[in-house]
């Protein structure tokens, strides 16, 4: 009887040190993310600080108030504002463990990155069409380097959450996806807040 409850004991203190430590790793991950994005913080105001020098130097060709077409990069926004509120309902699903729901919205929030990425590459292409690629002058330069560079973020977090969707449908919710669905979470609502900078800063006030 002594030997059961010294044994039940050591289970019980051995699972709480297991315990301990993942909330240990997934702390880890969580500050280490944190300090990545800091770091692409860094990225963007160098980009903002740039594009604010030199949005003016049009080298006499067209200006923002020329090019931008604030009702295409109105639906661009609206994607965008839209996917990081489905992925706010994919996070309140896991909380719940109903991974079925997590899946669902995480397609749905794909699904408008997608578009938001589509929208942004038809308007880069046109451009260049245009003759108006990033070699025509310094305010192009910096504006596709901004725009572009943000774009390829929610590139890489569509692949990201293609990831999270495979190995979700495979593993469900586990210890190893719950923190990844966070941190992507992170990033996702990260991109969301410099696509409005972006777009005040950039459209907004260049087509004034």
């Amino acid at each position: 009887m002594a030997t059961d409850t010294m044994t039940n004991q050591h289970v019980a203190a051995h699972g709480g040190h297991d315990d301990h430590e993942h909330h240990d790793m997934t702390g880890t991950k969580m500050y280490a993310f944190w300090v990545y994005l800091m770091s692409d913080l860094i990225i963007f105001g160098s980009l903002f600080a740039t594009y604010g020098v030199l949005h003016n130097g049009t080298a006499g060709g067209p200006g923002g108030k020329d090019i931008f077409e604030l009702d295409f990069v109105l639906i661009e926004t609206f994607l965008l504002l839209f996917s990081s509120f489905t992925y706010g309902l994919a996070v309140l699903a896991m909380h719940k463990d109903k991974v079925k729901q997590v899946i669902g919205w995480l397609v749905v929030t794909f699904a408008c990155g997608a578009g938001f990425v589509g929208m942004e590459i038809y308007e880069f292409h046109h451009l260049i069409l245009e003759g108006l690629g990033p070699d025509r002058s310094a305010f192009l330069s910096s504006f596709f380097a901004l725009v572009g560079t943000h774009g390829l973020h929610v590139s890489f977090g569509l692949l990201w959450m293609a990831i999270m969707l495979i190995q979700l449908s495979t593993k469900g919710l586990t210890d190893m996806t719950r923190p990844r669905i966070m941190c992507l979470s992170l990033f996702w609502h990260f991109l969301d807040i410099v696509w409005i900078c972006v777009f005040t800063f950039v459209y907004l006030m260049g087509a004034l």
